[in-house]
């Protein structure tokens, strides 16, 4: 069964490629805009795993690091039962140099066709988030962390 369209999202964020990267590899500082926990081994074939709500948990490994231009990971959610197993998809971060800041271009591969919409929406809330956190602002509370919100 072939997938949905690639999903992008692109975001503009007011800081250096070299200084938004951290925040896709480095563990601590994922976990400050995404989830709320991170395990990352950023290098290929190390482990990605995040842990968003008290519910779910994301799980695949990281395919390419590049710093501070491009990261590629596999994604999907950890046990059985997921319509979306680990692994099952591709995340493709760019940091693209912009003026004196960086274009953010994230494509989601490979989710099936009826998760489009849904992986859309959760990018779109999350991309926001690390703007915030690479420019040095408080994104707040995650509601996508609570309890009663379940991604899969």
């Amino acid at each position: 069964m072939p997938g949905a369209d690639p999903i992008v999202r692109e975001i503009y964020i007011d800081a250096r490629p070299e200084d938004v990267f951290p925040y896709l590899t480095n563990g601590d500082q994922y976990s400050l805009w995404m989830g709320l926990s991170a395990e990352l081994d950023a290098r290929p074939g190390g482990l990605y795993r995040v842990v968003p709500n008290a519910q779910n948990v994301l799980r695949g490994e990281f395919l390419v690091v590049d710093p501070p231009r491009r990261v590629v990971f596999s994604w999907g959610f950890e046990g059985d039962g997921h319509a979306v197993p680990a692994g099952s998809t591709t995340v493709e971060i760019e940091l693209i140099p912009q003026g004196e800041g960086t274009l953010l271009r994230l494509t989601h591969r490979d989710a099936p066709p009826d998760y489009g919409e849904r992986f859309t929406a959760g990018w779109t809330h999350y991309l926001p988030r690390l703007e915030q956190v690479a420019t040095g602002r408080d994104p707040g509370p995650d509601p996508y962390a609570e309890p009663s919100h379940r991604h899969a």
